[in-house]
């Protein structure tokens, strides 16, 4: 078999041809990350001179003082790159992270807080962050950091609510399959700082630079929207809780706060703000984007198939993993050799007892089933913070070996699918792939290689 390689011919034996999917898969996920860095967006989309404001191509006066906060867990990177573009005219800034991920910054505070469970330093960043609005002029602008992890890293929860109740209840949320879009509407509806409500405290004007990690890209639910107009409603809130069948579950307080909104007794989330500019700057499709680009680099010709992919992790590595035994079989609907691009965010939803896992790894394992035996193929499934699930993985690397791996070890990959065990099925056959806290979270990235 001969293939194209960077202008070269390239002949491909079989211990290449098995070897070369996984090498590529890996090389493409990781470069997509890499060109994800929040710093190097920051820098791409950010600059400051004369008292003005260039972001993303659009000029902004200043006219007061500068203040800076941040929230989620690749604040700290954003805030790097602020400082050196903004330098001494930062009049105060503070963000808030999560544990491990904090950087040395010059000008501007760093708080590490809980994530994905937030804590008493979630609190604590919230009202230093909310000081720093109070002390704000009409004149003067806040350059607001938003990135994954906010909703936890950013916490005023709705009196007389308290840190454990709110821990209660999206503990709840998660273990019941909702999507992060309708635990965020709960999530605001329960909130001082978040659906636009902590806009609504600053009385000059916000600019925001986000890194979106919602499917889609929607600003009212990236970090639970906390500069973005809410289309949501009490009765929404109320509606997700009802048909999750968690409305009696979740703490009386929850109830009593929602119940108040819809009648009236709480104000809505504003569905309209005048004082904030928004500007995605990171995000999942921009990071499939770049795995296009350097999958070209390997002679593999690039289809990014979606940058919205959502669902039960498992079902979703069933059907990409059919797509790419087509495409092995059939030549349809692409000829390999071929590089396919999924970006988007799965979920696992548990019922009864668990192991240990995360969607990717869920994902992956799931299509190590269904491409065994297809030679010259390899999927990884990646969370591009690093972190899949309550793990120390980022996800899997799986091929056509991996199922058959797994059978001589006596672990039965079904099984662990259905105990959401993926986390040691995959360390058992090698497939674990671990990089670390990257500092950037734009949803998770899943790459498949077909050489054929």
């Amino acid at each position: 078999m001969k293939k194209k390689l960077c202008g070269e011919q390239l002949v491909i034996n079989n211990y290449e041809r098995d070897v070369l999917p996984r090498h590529y898969c890996l090389d493409i996920a990781l470069y997509a990350i890499k060109r994800s860095d929040p710093y190097i967006s920051v820098s791409e989309n950010l600059s400051y001179s004369n008292h003005v404001l260039r972001v993303a191509g659009r000029e902004i006066r200043i006219k007061g003082r500068i203040f800076v906060a941040g929230i989620g867990k690749a604040s700290c990177r954003m805030a790097k790159a602020v400082e050196e573009i903004i330098g001494n005219d930062i009049e105060d800034g503070v963000v808030s992270t999560k544990y491990g991920y904090g950087e040395k910054l010059e000008r501007i505070r760093v708080i590490e807080a809980g994530h994905p469970v937030p804590d008493e330093n979630s609190l604590r960043a919230a009202d230093e962050i909310i000081g720093i609005a109070k002390r704000m002029r009409p004149e003067d602008t806040l350059l607001f950091l938003i990135s994954g992890g906010g909703s936890a890293l950013f916490t005023k929860p709705y009196p007389p609510i308290t840190l454990e109740e709110l821990i209660e209840t999206h503990d709840l949320l998660v273990k019941s399959g909702a999507r992060i879009q309708e635990i965020n509407t709960v999530r605001k509806h329960i909130s001082l700082v978040k659906g636009g409500r902590f806009a609504k405290m600053v009385p000059g004007k916000i600019v925001s630079l986000i890194v979106s990690d919602v499917v889609g890209d929607d600003l009212s639910t990236i970090a639970s929207g906390p500069t973005a107009p809410d289309p949501t409603t009490y009765d929404d809130a109320k509606r997700i809780l009802v048909n999750y069948e968690l409305w009696n579950k979740v703490p009386a307080s929850v109830r009593n706060v929602i119940e108040k909104g819809l009648r009236g007794e709480i104000p809505e989330t504003p569905k309209k703000l005048d004082n904030v500019n928004n500007n995605i700057i990171a995000s999942a499709g921009i990071a499939a984007e770049h795995a296009a680009k350097r999958a070209l680099i390997h002679g593999l010709k690039p289809v990014i198939m979606t940058t919205t992919l959502e669902g039960e992790a498992r079902h979703a590595g069933t059907v990409i993993a059919s797509v790419i035994e087509e495409i092995v079989k059939k030549h349809r609907p692409f000829k390999p050799p071929v590089c396919l691009v999924f970006a988007g965010e799965t979920v696992v939803t548990i019922k009864g007892k668990a192991g240990k896992g995360g969607p990717n790894q869920e994902l992956a394992l799931s299509a190590s089933i269904k491409i065994s035996g297809l030679r010259g193929v390899a999927l990884i499934a990646l969370d591009t913070d690093g972190t899949d699930g309550p793990t120390d993985a980022a996800g899997g690397l799986v091929d056509s070996r991996t199922y058959d791996i797994l059978m001589s070890k006596g672990i039965d990959p079904e099984k662990s699918l259905m105990e959401h065990d993926a986390y040691n099925a995959l360390k058992a056959s090698g497939d674990l792939v671990k990089t670390g806290p990257t500092g950037t979270n734009v949803n998770s990235i899943v790459i498949g290689v077909i050489l054929g």
